[in-house]
């Protein structure tokens, strides 16, 4: 089960999100990320880009969003936090971010980071 804290940035039109939770292997992140895409409002994101930490192992995924998954895979490192996995969804706003877009991944994993049960 995700925990999800939804519309903590918003720069230019574009929206962030960030999700995350406890995972054993990658058959939970799957169920984890299909859980998350249940809900229509994620499902019709532009993206949902993700990076997990299972057994030591790196697993990530961009989703589009270029850089964006090692990004959070590198936090994750450096938290040492094992069997865990977050989600930074975008919704694009129509206008370019540039750089901006990787302090905002930044800025919502260390939300997720500062905020998350447990």
């Amino acid at each position: 089960m995700l925990t999800t804290f939804d519309r903590i940035i918003s720069d230019r039109g574009s929206v962030y999100a960030v999700s995350g939770g406890p995972v054993a292997d990658r058959a939970a992140i799957d169920a984890a990320l299909a859980q998350l895409k249940s809900a229509r409002r994620f499902a019709k994101a532009t993206h949902n880009s993700w990076a997990a930490l299972v057994a030591g192992e790196g697993l990530k995924s961009d989703d589009g969003e270029s850089g964006a998954g090692a990004i959070i895979l590198r936090m994750l490192e450096t938290e040492a936090l094992d069997n865990h996995l977050i989600v930074v969804t975008r919704w694009y706003g129509g206008k370019h971010l540039g750089g901006d877009r990787f302090r905002h991944v930044i800025g919502a994993v260390r939300h997720y980071l500062a905020h998350r049960p447990g």
